[in-house]
């Protein structure tokens, strides 16, 4: 057997001021491929995720998407959770 995981996160510095938006995936445990908004497409981890970087890189719609998501996910969920968030000094 083997665990596929993937797991998607915001960070957020002075609130919504700067926000950067991670999607990562994972194979047994370890990571091989991110989505990172600072960079704006996918990039390998391992060898393992050469071909998904190249793969998913090649569908502007999805790149779109994920671009979309510091707004339409971080953002968005920052007005709704900021009562249950964790600030950090």
């Amino acid at each position: 057997p083997f665990v596929f995981q993937t797991t998607s996160e915001c960070h957020f510095t002075n609130g919504t001021q700067r926000v950067r938006f991670l999607d990562r995936y994972f194979y047994n445990r370890e990571e091989y491929v991110r989505f990172d908004s600072d960079v704006g497409e996918f990039r390998a981890v391992t060898e393992l995720g050469r071909p998904s970087a190249k793969y998913w890189n090649g569908q502007e719609d999805l790149l779109e998407r994920r671009r979309a998501e510091v707004d339409t996910v971080c953002r968005h969920n920052y007005g709704v959770l900021d009562g249950f968030l964790v600030h950090r000094q």
